[in-house]
Order: structure tokens, then C-alpha cells, then sequence
């Protein structure tokens, strides 16, 4: 089988610049997710449902105000995060198949992006039709999410940089 350290070091440099841009990309996003909601249950959940309440008593004056999401930004939100992650995960995930470290963790780092964000993605419609203990569900899988984006670019890397290509290797 072929292997990423199999390429030219131009290849290697093409396949780093890639992975250095989505990174930027993806990690900007995940900024995006701490300013909206503080890395929070509380916060994603008054990120798509609102923290007005009817209760004025009960709202801190000193918070910004966040109305609930409608239907219309909800789908947009959800279509346009599972297509982008979905290509996303395909991209690094046929790296990925290309690297060669334990075959149980590959299989794992190839399929467990995808279960994760249709969770929280789908966890999200959820919450705004006000089930409101997704929010811990969402929080878990978008950690999963990010923890499976990262291990896949250190293995991706580690591979192009650090793995000697075997000579022998058919």
C-alpha cells in the first residue's frame, strides 16, 4: 500500500499547506464556538434558544441579549456545518488511511467524526425544539470532534515528517 511518506518532499510540503490553511480554518471556528457560547452548556443553549426570558427580574442587564434562532438560521446553520465537516473529514480522513499506526485507532479516527457531528449538529435542532439536556449531548461530541480533528492531523504530520519510508516496504 502507499504511504504518505512515500512522497516527494514537494507532496509532503503541498499536503502540510493544506493542512495548515484547514487548521486555520477550523480552529477559527472553534474561536467563533468560545465567543458564542463560552465553551458552555448554558452558553450553547442561549446561543440558539435566547436568555430573554418573560421574567425581567431574572435577566442580567449586563449580558448581551440573544433571541432565540429561527427555523430558517437553524437549517442553514446545521446543512452548511454537516457538508463543510463531512468534506472536511473525508479530506483528512484519506490521509489518514494513508499513514500507517494502529489499525483499531485508524478505524476509530476514520468513522468517529462523522457519528460526532451529525450528534451535535442534529443535537443542536434538538435543543432549539427546547430539549434542553442535548446541551450536554453537543458538548461532548463537538469535544470529540475536535479531539478526533486533531490526533488525525498529528498522525497525518507525524507521518509525512517523522516515519522513515521503508525501502523494502511493497
Amino acid at each position: 500500500m502507499y504511504r504518505l511518506n512515500h512522497l516527494t518532499k514537494a507532496g509532503k510540503v503541498g499536503v502540510l499547506c493544506f493542512l495548515v490553511s484547514l487548521s486555520i480554518g477550523y480552529f477559527t471556528g472553534f474561536l467563533f464556538v468560545n465567543t458564542t457560547t463560552s465553551l458552555s452548556p448554558t452558553g450553547i443553549e442561549e446561543n440558539y434558544n435566547g436568555n430573554i426570558s418573560d421574567n425581567e427580574s431574572e435577566f442580567d442587564f449586563n449580558q448581551e441579549l440573544n433571541y432565540k434562532k429561527p427555523f430558517r438560521e437553524i437549517i442553514t446553520i446545521i446543512h452548511e456545518h454537516i457538508i463543510s465537516f463531512s468534506l472536511i473529514f473525508f479530506c483528512t480522513g484519506l490521509l489518514l488511511y494513508f499513514c500507517e499506526f494502529n489499525s483499531r485507532l485508524k478505524w476509530l479516527l476514520l468513522i468517529e467524526p462523522f457519528v460526532s457531528t451529525v450528534i451535535t449538529f442534529g443535537g443542536i435542532y434538538l435543543l432549539w425544539l427546547e430539549l434542553t439536556w442535548v446541551k450536554y449531548i453537543i458538548m461532548i461530541s463537538g469535544f470529540l470532534i475536535t479531539l478526533s480533528y486533531t490526533l488525525q492531523i498529528s498522525f497525518i504530520v507525524r507521518e509525512l515528517f517523522f516515519i522513515q519510508q521503508n525501502k523494502n516496504y511493497t
